[in-house]
């Protein structure tokens, strides 16, 4: 069973489309702040499984660049450690992220060796949430039933969720997701975080949004001097100006996805996956050194 059911994402289904769609930008001049902390999902925005190399070199260029110029990097994903930990092995990439907020709502700083928990945000974290699925728990069997009665679909419980769901297609999970929709709209404080055919019950104060201000916070770094790349539902809550300035969908984001990006005056690559950030960094810092 996939932990945390996010190791596969919509990009990575289909990767003959990876540098095929077209481009939108808003006009807007330049901000003026600089970046400081740049926040990026993983799957389907900087990595894509079927690549090789699944992370372009190109952009592992800029973020290293911008890394030497004090900039912080921060994978925001669905994944838990492990899962991230081995897909970045596979990546064989020369850098690692100063921080990681992970399961959409834990989150590590990286120490110099390894990466340690953010000890006082990842407790309220786990104790938010263990108080609000003692609600859930005794519903989730029905929940499940009521899925497997009507479609092909995968239901469990993990260390992260009482319900997780990796539902057959995105028709289905459509359909699932309403239903789910209308449970959380009777328990306080209880959303669904989708991504793709995968999904799982989450707090509403934790998620990739209040992890990124957490660490913007922590860095004392403004909305202003913060860029956000996202492809996916679960990616929608920090790509919002509340959160970041600066704002970068690749070609293959969800149509949600570009709307958020487009209403809020960032930029949307024609290219697909990491080469489409590598080409909204590149239109923001430029081509680093040498590249």
């Amino acid at each position: 069973m996939l932990r945390g059911a996010w190791c596969v994402k919509y990009s990575a289904a289909r990767p003959a489309k990876c540098l095929t769609e077209h481009a939108t930008r808003n006009t807007k001049e330049p901000l003026s702040q600089p970046i400081k902390l740049i926040s990026t999902d993983f799957d389907g925005t900087i990595f894509a499984e079927f690549e090789n190399p699944p992370i372009p070199p190109a952009l592992v260029a800029i973020l290293r660049e911008q890394q030497a110029r004090g900039v912080k990097w921060v994978i925001n994903t669905g994944r838990d450690m492990s899962s991230l930990m081995e897909a970045l092995a596979r990546a064989h990439i020369p850098i690692q992220p100063d921080f990681l907020v992970l399961v959409e709502r834990e989150i590590y700083v990286h120490d110099g060796v390894r990466y340690s928990a953010h000890a006082t945000w990842n407790a309220a974290c786990a104790r938010d949430h263990a108080e609000l699925f003692a609600r859930v728990r005794p519903d989730a069997p029905a929940m499940m039933d009521w899925v497997n009665e009507r479609f092909r679909a995968t239901v469990y419980e993990d260390p992260f969720s009482p319900f997780c769901l990796i539902a057959d297609n995105n028709g289905d999970a459509d359909e699932i997701h309403r239903y789910l929709d209308a449970y959380c709209a009777r328990i306080p404080n209880l959303t669904v975080v989708r991504n793709d055919v995968y999904a799982r019950f989450s707090h509403t104060a934790y998620n990739k949004g209040s992890a990124l201000a957490e660490l913007s916070r922590m860095l004392l770094v403004s909305a202003a001097e913060v860029l956000a790349a996202g492809d996916h539902l679960n990616d929608l809550p920090m790509l919002t100006l509340q959160h970041a300035a600066r704002l970068i969908a690749p070609a293959n984001a969800m149509p949600e996805v570009k709307a958020a990006v487009k209403q809020a005056g960032g930029f949307i690559s024609k290219l697909t996956c990491g080469h489409g950030i590598a080409d909204g960094l590149k239109r923001q810092f430029g081509a680093p050194a040498g590249g």
